[in-house]
């Protein structure tokens, strides 16, 4: 589902930050050899990100769902100079062309790659994140929440993708439809929770800017 025009969406990336040229060539390369390139962030969601981490300017930053690295990427241009990445993700066959760019982008030695279930993962870090970038299993977000928020501080920016879920959360929920039901709980309980303050933005499939207390 498209929120706004094609015409509006093409006006919108063409009066934002052009795309860097190594995210170009990463999108390229998505596109031609891995299944539903639709995953990737994008120019404009992506500029979106990379505004974000440099206005917060990030020491920690943890990533949860990291496909082919283009979100990443852009969520390092804000990092400190000595700032750390910790990007977690399930698929193995992908950790390859992740490593791939993140070393040409000059990042490289500041992206940590965690292959496994974040919800085992995150539990294991000792670390104090700044920044934080939901965008996994939609099932799993409540749940990623609630393994997060005892690594952050007050301050820290909580980002969730994919909140519109092309529009499904303001229509007639299918009983079988598990992750559509989990993202509706998910959004009240960002909504409702006093430990956070949140606003969704409608930008491209929904992205919720959540900030800790």
């Amino acid at each position: 589902m498209h929120f706004l025009s094609a015409d509006l969406e093409t006006y919108i990336r063409n009066h934002s930050e052009d795309e860097p040229a190594l995210l170009r060539e990463l999108t390229r390369e998505t596109h031609l050899k891995v299944l539903r390139p639709r995953m990737l962030t994008g120019h404009f969601q992506g500029r979106v990100l990379s505004m974000i981490s440099k206005i917060t300017s990030p020491l920690n930053i943890l990533e949860i769902g990291t496909y082919t690295g283009y979100s990443a990427l852009c969520l390092a241009e804000g990092m400190r100079p000595k700032g750390i990445l910790h990007t977690i993700d399930v698929n193995e066959e992908l950790s390859a062309l992740q490593r791939k760019y993140f070393d040409k982008s000059g990042f490289g030695n500041q992206i940590v790659q965690h292959l496994g279930d974040a919800l085992s993962v995150i539990p294991r870090l000792d670390v104090v994140f700044d920044l934080v970038f939901i965008d996994a299993e939609k099932r799993d977000y409540p749940d990623y929440f609630e393994a997060v928020l005892p690594k952050t501080r007050s301050g820290t920016i909580i980002l969730s993708d994919n909140v519109l879920w092309t529009g499904k959360v303001v229509a007639p929920l299918d009983a079988k439809d598990k992750a559509t039901k989990k993202l509706l709980q998910y959004n009240r309980l960002l909504k409702e929770d006093t430990r956070v303050e949140t606003v969704l933005l409608p930008i491209r499939d929904g992205l919720t800017v959540s900030r800790v207390r």
